[in-house]
């Protein structure tokens, strides 16, 4: 099965920039599938997790994390389809964030950030490694994106549910073609 891979941090407000495209095409041995400019991959043949990791960040023009997971565990998640059937509103954005390995949340669920006035982040559920949730489209919303690794004590990297979707069609894709 596939191997997908978040990177942490990466072509955020202009820091830590690269073209994932180009990374994606130098490690073609992998078969690996660039999907958007945030730093996730698709990776078809990944072979061992350790030496595709290394070769991925020998890749880089500079230090990152990578947090990776099963694309059965995604797949999987689908099917539970931790959104239900309603439509997103249009000011609500869903998320998903990858723990670098699955963590105790510290807090009882759902939780909001800021936890006083009207919400930009609300945290609903976990998943083992996944965490779900929804935020609003707001400057400061990234800034509170980034407590999800407090409450649950391990680092997260945080993708919009389109970007799961996109991948999600990736590893069907890929199913169909066996």
């Amino acid at each position: 099965m596939a191997l997908i891979v978040f990177l942490r941090g990466v072509n955020v407000g202009g820091h830590r920039t690269f073209r994932p495209s180009i990374v994606a095409r130098e490690l073609s041995d992998y078969d690996v599938v660039n999907v958007g400019a945030a730093g996730t991959f698709v990776v078809r043949k990944p072979g061992s997790r350790a030496k595709f990791r290394r070769a991925l960040l020998r890749k880089l023009p500079f230090e990152a994390e990578a947090v990776l997971c099963d694309g059965c565990d995604l797949m999987r998640l689908e099917i539970e389809n931790p959104f239900g059937t309603e439509p997103c509103p249009a000011d609500i954005v869903w998320f998903e964030s990858i723990l670098s390995k699955a963590g105790g949340v510290r807090a009882s669920l759902p939780v909001t950030f800021p936890s006083d006035g009207e919400w930009l982040v609300r945290v609903m559920a976990p998943e083992g490694q996944f965490v779900f949730g929804m935020y609003r489209r707001h400057m400061r919303t990234i800034g509170y994106l980034g407590q999800i690794d407090k409450l649950y004590g391990v680092p997260a990297t945080t993708r919009n549910w389109n970007t799961i979707i996109a991948i999600l069609r990736i590893l069907k894709g890929q199913m169909n073609t066996r």
